[in-house]
This record gives C-alpha cells, structure tokens and sequence, in this order.
C-alpha cells in the first residue's frame, strides 16, 4: 500500500515515522554492460519517480572514481564518499536532498584509490551506514559500466539488478557478457531488464526478446521485462537543464515511462534477505573479498 505524500513529508520534517517496523530497504543496482546507454539517467529519473510515488528513494553514485550523477542534475557537492573514507565528514553530510524528494549520495570523480577500494575500506562504509538516520525504502546504486570487480560486487550484493540496454548490436552484445559473468561467477540468476531510448513500446519488448533468447539459450537466468524508456526530446532538453524529466517534464512521454517503472517495481516481492538497515547492504558488499563469500 502506498505511503502518502503527506506522511513521507511529515517524516522529512521529523515527524512521526512509520507504525511498527521501517519498511526493509530494497537495494537495486542499476547497470548495464557498456555506458552510453542512459544508464544514470534512468537511475536518477526512477529515483525521483519513486518519490514521485511517496517513497523514500536514495540513489547511491558507484562509479566511485568516475561518478557523474552530480554532472547530470548540475550539482556541486562539497563532500563526497572520498570524504568519508578519509574521515573529513560523515554520511550525513555528504548526502544531498533533492527538492524532488530524491536522497543523492554523490561518489567521487578522477580518484583512483576510490575506484578501488579493498576490504578494509569497505568497512569503514559499513560504519559510515549504520549511523544514518535518513530513512530509505529503496536504495538505487548506480554502478560504473562494465564488468570490473567494483561493478561485480555491487551487482552481487544488490536484491535485484536492472540491466539497462538500448538497440544497438554492442549494446545487446555486452549486456549478454555482464549477465553471462554474474551468473557463472557471482551467482545471480534472476535479471530485470530496460529497454532505453526505443520508438514505441513495440520495439522495446521486440529488443528486449533479442537479449532474452540468447540468455535462455545458454545461461539458466531468469530475464524479466521491467519496461522501456522512449526516445524522448524532452529528455535531452532535461539533461541539457541538468534536471530529472520526471520533475522538468511532468506530463512528457519519458517522464510516463518511468512513473510506469516505478510503479512495476513497487510491484516486486518483498525482499527475502533485507536487513532493514542500508548497511545490510555494505556487509555483504564488504564481503566479497572472503573466501567463502557473503550474500
């Protein structure tokens, strides 16, 4: 059952928060095999469209060494994770509250050591985590493009991944190799797809049946259609303004394309393996690098 609009607004205010339990908070990485495939800008469109919906979204930048979704909606942090890890700050302070109702934590850009982060650094995020207050329903992490151990592991840990992809043969090609890499290597057998930037809903399921066959034929995964963005002129006005189409353009096609998103995925089951904190998330990350490994 949705959450009103009032109430959401009563909670940012300090007002009275949830009956009973939080809600878990559902962890979705959004990647896809290649960039240019919109992969942040349908991250950060179906961040605020969950807000839109009344829910408590944030969006977490995880290409930590190349993050862009401040580039994208025109911001200029004055902290980032790079901050935290160095113990400048805490996550408090690095988070940015967007008037759409959207939670930013902004990654950091032309950082190596960031790009790579190993075990011990990982946990200093977990603690980063544990201390935050701000409530959160879905945590959106907007990976780097590829198939990097960075990307892996964020994918791994995440409840659901969301595999971006538009028509065009490297597109389809390379999300093959990055659903193909987390299934044999990392274990994930249950896929979302985005078909970005298509000409009507036809073409979308039609590209998103291409990548479905090929997956079926040679991988035991599960693909299910999440939905597809148009290509939108509305949209590359929204970037050029460096602002979500959801908020520019309220009533555009693009901005209906990822309502309807939205609304699928408050549609999906209750996560199995939730927490109920976002730093549930982080430990499992952090856990990659043992043997045995976690989630």
């Amino acid at each position: 059952m949705d959450i009103s609009r009032q109430a959401v607004e009563a909670r940012r205010r300090g007002g009275a928060p949830y009956q009973g339990s939080p809600p878990p908070v559902r962890v979705v990485a959004v990647t896809g095999g290649k960039g240019g495939v919109g992969k942040t800008n349908v991250s950060v469109n179906l961040g605020v469209a969950l807000a839109r919906l009344g829910r408590d979204a944030m969006l977490l930048d995880a290409d930590l060494g190349l993050a862009n979704v401040d580039v994208l909606l025109g911001l200029h942090p004055k902290h980032n994770l790079s901050h935290v890890m160095h113990g400048e700050c805490d996550l408090e302070e690095v988070i940015i509250h967007r008037p759409e109702g959207l939670a930013i934590v902004p990654g950091s850009s032309g950082l190596l050591e960031m790009a790579t982060l190993g075990e011990r650094e990982r946990y200093g995020l977990i603690q980063a985590f544990d201390a935050l207050s701000t409530p959160v329903e879905y945590l959106l992490v907007d990976t780097a493009a590829g198939i990097t151990p960075d990307v892996l592991g964020f994918a791994r840990a995440a409840q659901d991944v969301v595999v971006v992809v538009c028509d065009e043969p490297a597109s389809i090609t390379d999300a093959y190799a990055l659903i193909k890499v987390l299934h044999t290597e990392q274990g994930v057998d249950r896929f979302h797809v985005v078909c970005n930037m298509v000409r009507n809903s036809g073409e979308g399921l039609s590209l998103y049946r291409k990548l479905a066959a090929v997956c079926e034929r040679f991988l035991d995964v599960v693909l299910r259609y999440l939905g597809a963005v148009p290509y939108d002129p509305d949209l590359r006005k929204a970037v050029q303004r460096q602002e979500p189409v959801v908020s520019a353009y309220p009533h555009s096609r693009a901005t209906q394309a990822f309502l309807r998103l939205a609304r699928a995925m408050e549609d999906w089951p209750v996560p199995e393996h939730a927490g109920g904190e976002i730093s549930f998330f982080v430990e499992r990350l952090a856990a990659m690098g043992a043997p045995a490994g976690g989630g």
